[in-house]
């Protein structure tokens, strides 16, 4: 018998499978194909204190074993999902969610995980400091580790919910900027975010994205993810919420033994709707032929 369960900072999950923000809406198209109640919880879209219509397009290019997105946190702003999206969510999924969080400001940032820690659907804030896409906000605070900080320890005076920071990949020390996360009073980690990329249209000669450059991910990041998962388990002593380039059930298992507690998978469900579930059904098939009862005993298996 297996035993897929995992606790993040006392958010007990009936496994670590969880969609990445940005990648499953707020659940409801995916709802429509198969009881997501199977999840261990999912990443609703990132939310800042206004709406924001994002980038101008085009805003998606395929690479490579992955895509360039460039979306720029396109969200209906936090008290729209709070009167709408929120109370929707209660026909179709039964746990509590991960709300992720992002702001160009620290009052911004403050302000939203405020309301939305009092909401009783949200389980834990995860603090968005990573996104390559935006202008003056997102990953201007996740790569210093002073800003970080700044960001966590506000957030915490107002949180009463654990509160997880996800980190940006594109910096020379994840390890520095996690732990300063610890320090202001973290109570998890996520990463990685995507990594900040770009390609050219041969005709025009120009970029292929509006913006120029965007966030990879998929496949092609996932030894990157691995790296950094490793480097900051050893670094900090929180638990860590591990992503990037997670397309099967033997990849979160070797998240987990890289020392994530919970494994988010992203644009794998862009590319096939049900693929959170298969890596579901697939974990225990997997567990089984590697000699794994409990996935809980297996987190930073991989470290000496």
């Amino acid at each position: 018998m297996t035993d897929l369960r995992v606790s993040l900072a006392g958010l007990e999950l009936d496994n670590p499978v969880i969609p990445a923000s940005g990648c499953f809406g707020y659940g409801k198209e995916f709802a429509a194909y198969y009881d997501i109640n199977l999840l261990g919880s999912f990443s609703f879209k990132g939310t800042t204190l206004e709406k924001r219509f994002g980038n101008p397009t085009p805003r998606i290019a395929e690479t490579p074993d992955g895509m360039l997105n460039s979306v720029g946190l396109q969200n209906p702003g936090v008290r729209h999902v709070i009167d709408v999206e929120l109370p929707e969510m209660r026909a179709y999924f039964r746990k509590p969610v991960i709300a992720n969080v992002s702001g160009f400001s620290i009052d911004e940032y403050v302000e939203t995980c405020r309301l939305l820690d009092g909401q009783e659907q949200v389980g834990l804030i995860e603090v968005n400091i990573s996104c390559p896409n935006v202008h003056g906000g997102g990953m201007a605070f996740g790569t210093d580790p002073a800003s970080a900080a700044a960001v966590t320890r506000a957030v915490k005076a107002v949180a009463k919910k654990p509160v997880y920071i996800k980190l940006s990949p594109n910096v020379t020390d994840i390890a520095a900027i996690a732990k300063a996360c610890e320090a202001a009073g973290a109570d998890g980690i996520s990463l990685i975010n995507t990594l900040l990329g770009m390609r050219v249209d041969l005709r025009t000669r120009r970029p292929v994205l509006a913006n120029r450059m965007g966030g990879l991910s998929g496949p092609a990041v996932l030894p990157v993810a691995l790296r950094m998962v490793y480097q900051v388990w050893e670094a900090v002593k929180l638990p860590i919420m591990g992503m990037g380039g997670v397309t099967t059930a033997r990849d979160v298992i070797e998240m987990m033994l890289c020392g994530a507690t919970a494994v988010q998978v992203g644009a794998a469900n862009l590319v096939n709707p049900y693929a959170c579930r298969e890596i579901i059904e697939q974990l225990p098939v997997e567990m089984e032929k590697l000699g794994i009862g409990s996935l809980s005993e297996i987190i930073g298996g991989a470290h000496a």
